[in-house]
Order: structure tokens, then C-alpha cells, then sequence
């Protein structure tokens, strides 16, 4: 596990050593165990290196033996030592035990036809210099992120914005489109990046760009649902539990102790669960609590960890405390990032890095089996589909009733609202993006600026962004449960998920391996009939019935709860108040992005306990603390 980062100049000007000394340093803390360099002419690329498979031999760049290629990579490959017995049969020499060798070999026997082959995370850069070609590489689901910018002729690259920020004379202005995604969802909607000039290399994607002409990017794995075998509910349960224990006992691989993530649900469970049974000895689980009881499951986990014998860690979070490590958390994000879970998977990477570098963790279950209450609800919508048209006056009777004092009443017709109005969307793309808006319509008209509103109304239709998102293709699926979770793998995961995870681990030097997401499981998990992901409104049915046996009874049973914050409660105390004069301070406001007047009444009504603004406003305070290091970045480089 390490960062990487490059800078291909072409055109014959030489890159400086401290130009990519500096993309490097600017990510030290996603491996400060080592670091390297290699500069050849108008190219220079440099890695920093967590060390964790073969630490005395494993430095990068890894050069072959008659010189001509080199790479440097982020991440681990899982089946490396079965491809090393592939390799060493066609006459390929090793000279270490590094998985970052494999992939040079591989590359060299198999060229791109090798990407595919690799069971990992990765973001890779090779180099080869008797072409003069540099070429990018990122893991089917995006577990690694992989950020390019595209200047002056050249390009460069690297595991994090900020490691592109420091290469001289280069521009970074902000994306309008993107910060209207980060206001509509959250974050920014992949690739698009905060900045017009950088953007993200899409998961499953190679791209090369060689001394003249175009970068060119295609596809080596795409996800597609397809019907697979006939067979009893028995044999898909038994075939997942054969498939995840060898997941997980490869995902297990290093020379270092390897941890979990534990929160008592089924995911993590499930990853426990395995570790404990193909391990040779107790797991070390790692959970995190709260101080209000209905955000807590350190109960659940403790049972868990209980019944698996491991060695349990937990740490309950002061969320008092967040108004000082606010700042920091959003810093490692580079462009705003406003899920409130960030917070927690900040203190509980803190904590398990104190003791283990590398943690394997339930991330990606939802997404592939189906575990989100939008799942649930999707699928019942689709039930109803026959009287649905009898919604339409309801919702319209609905949206005309003013607000009323009770704050209950008021939720509860804007949710009732809220369905009848996605029920009326043609497909499950659109009402993917439907249901992962953290605001809606009339808020952002209210908010916005009246002239960056209106610069963002030709964006607002959701078929438009299906449309943007998943042109029409052969392998689209027809079911539209199927569409919303391709949506959810492609989208909402790589441009969510795994970022919250990748930042706030690496922001304290932790590995966090994802086992759902190895994407020979994933493509298994496409061929399985969608009765065996989602049962009567139950997600994850084979993945609950699998694990059943190696857990407590009754675990299962309980509702999906996951990482939610006390945000309505947070934002009625000092934390609101933090949060608005940080609005105010930080020059935000006049940004041209929000009315400060509607911001400003935003938080009056939350503060009176007539309605809750939590969500928006905890965007609004990340954006806020964004525009003030953005600001400042652009202050010193004029």
C-alpha cells in the first residue's frame, strides 16, 4: 500500500527531481515507511510506500531486468503469488517476493490483457521507456483512487488532488458542475473532480499516453448481470461460503498483523466471521461507539466478538469533540466531502492504526447484495407498480399543504411526498439518483445564488443524468432493481464509500482491504437470481444465511443501522453555532455559490426545532471549511 504520483511533460522538457518530490511529500501519509523516485527526461513518477508485503525487498519503483520498463503501484494484488507460478512457468525470473514485481511481469508477458487478471485494489503507473509510454492502470471497482490533470501538452497523476497542486505552472479553478453534484449528493459525482482541470481515471480503466497525441482510456472489466446457473437456494448459499472464506483467506496475505472492522452488522460480521475461521489465531476487531444509545451498536459487536474469540477494541466517540477535528477531517478529502459517517471512520482508523497497518473491513456488501433500505424500497415500489398512477393527487395534495407547527407531521409528509413523486420516474437510474439527493429541488432553488441557479437548470432532470452516467449499451440491465444497483456499484461507491474509507485510512497510514468488493466475487454475485439478495425487504439473504451458522443467534435479525450521527441534535447546540461562523468566516459566502440570507435562515429554523436542516447544514460547514483552504492555497500560489 503506498501513494503515487507522476508527471509526463513531453515534448522533450525535462521534469524536475523537486517537482515530483514535492507531488510526493504532499502525500507522505499514505506510506512513510519508504519512498522513490525515477526521473527519465520530460518524464518522473515517485511513490510513497507502507510497507506490508515482503518490507526488506519491496521498494518501489520496481525496474525490469534489462532496464526498458518500471512501475510503481498503490495497493495489493491478492492472487500475486499464483500469477508468480504463471510467470516463473514461462521463464519470467523474480529477484524479490513483492506483489509490485508481478505486476511488471505480467505486464510484460500478458500486456493489457494483465489487468484483468489481478484479484486486488490497485492504482498502478508503468513505464516504458523504449516506447515512451506511460501507462495508468485502476482496479475494476475503485477501491484505489487514481486523480489526472491534463496540461500544457503533458499529464500527471496522482493518488490525491493535493499531490497535483504543488507542480508548477500548472491552473486549478473550480468546477461550478461539481460543486452543484457536492450540494445535490454530497460529493462529487466521479470523475468530475472539484477542480475543471482534474478528473478521475473510471474503475476498470487503462489508460496510456505515449509522446504524441491524445490520452487514450478503455474499459477492461465492466460489470454485467447475467443469468447464471439453475440451482437450489442450498447450492447458491453454499457456493457464497466456499467463495468468501478463500476471499477473505486471500485478502488475509501480509508480513505484517492484519485487524477488522467490527460494527455488529452483517458485513463486518461476515468479514469477522471468515477471518476467525480460516486464521491461525484470535482476530484483533477494532468498533466504535456513541454516547447516545440509538446511535450505538457496541453491543452487537461486543457479541460478536465474543462468540469469534477475538480481541476486541472499542472506543466510544465524544462528538463534542468535532468542531476541532472538523478541519482536519475535511482536509483529507481535497474537495468537499460532506458524509457525516466520515467522522467516525476518522477516529476508527485512528484507533486501529495505533496498533496493525492493515484491517479488512465490510464495505461493498450493500452495494453487491443488496443491503440498503433504498434497495427494499425500490423493490416494493415495483410491486406497486400496478396502482401507482392513484399516488399522483396524493402527491400533489401533499406538495400544496403548508408547513405545520408539529416538525413530525412535516417529516412525514415530505417523505410521503417525496415517494409518491419518485414512484412516478421512468427506471431505476432515475430513481437511483433520486433517492441518494441529500437535498431536493426546492431547497437548492432556495439556497442557490440566483445566477449560479441559473447557470445549473439545464442539469436538474434525472433522466439527464442517467443519461449523462449510463449512455445505452448492450449490457444494460433490464430489471430496473438491477439498474439501481449497477448505479449504486459504479457510482454511488466509488465516488462515496470507498473514498470516506481510502481518506480517513490513509490519513493515518491503515490499509483497509474490502473482500466484497474482489471483483471475481462480484462478477459471481451478477449471475445470482436478485431473490437471493433481496427477500420480503430483507437485503444480503444469502450472505445472512452463509454467515448464519458462525454467529450468535438472533444477530441477523436486527434492522441495518450503520454509521448515523445525531446531526438534528448536533446542529441545535455549540456545533450549529461553530458551524455558522465558520459559514461566515471562512469567506464562503461570498463564494457566489449560496444566498447568505437563505443560509442564514437555514439555520435560524433548524435552531427553533421547527424543521431539520442537519444534512444541508453539515454540507454547508464542510463546504465552508473547503472554500477556506482552497483560499488560502490560491493566496500563497499568487
Amino acid at each position: 500500500m503506498c501513494g503515487i504520483a507522476g508527471w509526463y511533460r513531453r515534448s522533450g522538457r525535462p521534469v524536475e527531481h523537486g517537482a515530483v518530490a514535492a507531488q510526493c511529500e504532499a502525500i507522505l501519509h499514505r506510506g512513510p515507511d519508504e519512498g522513490g523516485l525515477l526521473l527519465d527526461g520530460d518524464f518522473g513518477f515517485g511513490m510513497r510506500r507502507l510497507s506490508i508485503i515482503d518490507i526488506a525487498g519491496g521498494q518501489q519503483p520496481v525496474v525490469s531486468e534489462d532496464g526498458s520498463c518500471a512501475v510503481t503501484f498503490n495497493g495489493e494484488i491478492y492472487n500475486h503469488l499464483e500469477l508468480r507460478r504463471e510467470l516463473e512457468a514461462a521463464g519470467h525470473r523474480f529477484r524479490s517476493a513483492s506483489d509490485t514485481e508481478t505486476i511488471l511481469l505480467a505486464w510484460m508477458q500478458w500486456g493489457d490483457e494483465a489487468w484483468a487478471k489481478l484479484e486486488g485494489m490497485f492504482a498502478i503507473a508503468l513505464w516504458d521507456r523504449s516506447r515512451r509510454q506511460l501507462t495508468l492502470v485502476r482496479d475494476p471497482l475503485g477501491i484505489k483512487p487514481l486523480y489526472i490533470t491534463e496540461q500544457m501538452g503533458g499529464l500527471a497523476y496522482a493518488s490525491e488532488i493535493k499531490a497535483l497542486l504543488p507542480l508548477p505552472r500548472h491552473g486549478f479553478s473550480i468546477n461550478p458542475d461539481a460543486v452543484h453534484d457536492y450540494f445535490r449528493f454530497g460529493h462529487v459525482r466521479p470523475p468530475r473532480s472539484i477542480y475543471r482541470e482534474v478528473r478521475s481515471l473510471a474503475p476498470g480503466h487503462v489508460l496510456t499516453i505515449g509522446p504524441e497525441g491524445e490520452a487514450r482510456s478503455r474499459a477492461y472489466w465492466a460489470l454485467r448481470f447475467q443469468e447464471g446457473p439453475r440451482q437450489s437456494e442450498a447450492d447458491w448459499i453454499a457456493q457464497f461460503r466456499e467463495i468468501w472464506l478463500a476471499t477473505v483467506r486471500r485478502h488475509m496475505q501480509a508480513d505484517v498483523p492484519v485487524g477488522t472492522f467490527l460494527s455488529g452488522g452483517v458485513d463486518s460480521s461476515a468479514v469477522t466471521a471468515a477471518m476467525a475461521r480460516v486464521g491461525g489465531q484470535p482476530v484483533k476487531a477494532y468498533t466504535i461507539g456513541f454516547q447516545e444509545a440509538r446511535f450505538d451498536e457496541t453491543a452487537h459487536a461486543r457479541d460478536v466478538a465474543r462468540h469469534l474469540g477475538c480481541e476486541h477494541v472499542v472506543r466510544v466517540v465524544d462528538l463534542q469533540a468535532a468542531q476541532d477535528l472538523l478541519p482536519r477531517i475535511q482536509h483529507c478529502y481535497d474537495e468537499p466531502f460532506a458524509d457525516p459517517a466520515a467522522v467516525p471512520s476518522w477516529y476508527l482508523a485512528e484507533m486501529a492504526a495505533r496498533d496493525v497497518k492493515v484491517v479488512l473491513a465490510g464495505d461493498g456488501g450493500d452495494e453487491i447484495f443488496a443491503g440498503y433500505r433504498r434497495h427494499a424500497s425500490e423493490a416494493r415500489l415495483l410491486r406497486q407498480a400496478s396502482w401507482l398512477p392513484a399516488l399522483r393527487p396524493l402527491s400533489r395534495a401533499l406538495q400544496a399543504l403548508p408547513d405545520l407547527p408539529s416538525r413530525q407531521i412535516t417529516r412525514l409528509r415530505r417523505s410521503l411526498a417525496r415517494h409518491c413523486e419518485i414512484a412516478k420516474l421512468p427506471d431505476g437510474y432515475c430513481r437511483f439518483f433520486a433517492r441518494t439527493e441529500i437535498t431536493s429541488t426546492a431547497l437548492r432553488e432556495a439556497i442557490y445564488q440566483p445566477s449560479y441557479r441559473a447557470g445549473q437548470a439545464s442539469r436538474g432532470s434525472f433522466s439527464d443524468l442517467r443519461d449523462e452516467f449510463f449512455a445505452s449499451g448492450t449490457g444494460d440491465p433490464q430489471d430496473d432493481l438491477e439498474q439501481f444497483l449497477l448505479a449504486d456499484t459504479l457510482l454511488q461507491l466509488p465516488g462515496q464509500m470507498l473514498t470516506k474509507v481510502d481518506r480517513a485510512s490513509m490519513a493515518h497510514s491503515l490499509e483497509v482491504r474490502v473482500p466484497f468488493l474482489s471483483h471475481k466475487l462480484v462478477d459471481w454475485a451478477a449471475t445470482m437470481p436478485l431473490s437471493m439478495k433481496l427477500r420480503h425487504n430483507t437485503g444480503k439473504y444469502v450472505v445472512r444465511k452463509a454467515v448464519e451458522p458462525w454467529l450468535p443467534a438472533g444477530l441477523l435479525d436486527r434492522p441495518k443501522q450503520g454509521f448515523k450521527m445525531p446531526l438534528a441534535q448536533w446542529f441545535r447546540g455549540d456545533f450549529g453555532r461553530y458551524a455558522q461562523a465558520v459559514w461566515h468566516d471562512s469567506g464562503a459566502k461570498q463564494a457566489g455559490y449560496l444566498d447568505p440570507a437563505a443560509v442564514d435562515r437555514l439555520f435560524h429554523q433548524h435552531a427553533s426545532g421547527l424543521h431539520d436542516h442537519g444534512r444541508v447544514l453539515y454540507s454547508i460547514a464542510v463546504f465552508a471549511l473547503w472554500w477556506q483552504g482552497h483560499s488560502t492555497r490560491q493566496r500563497q500560489a499568487a
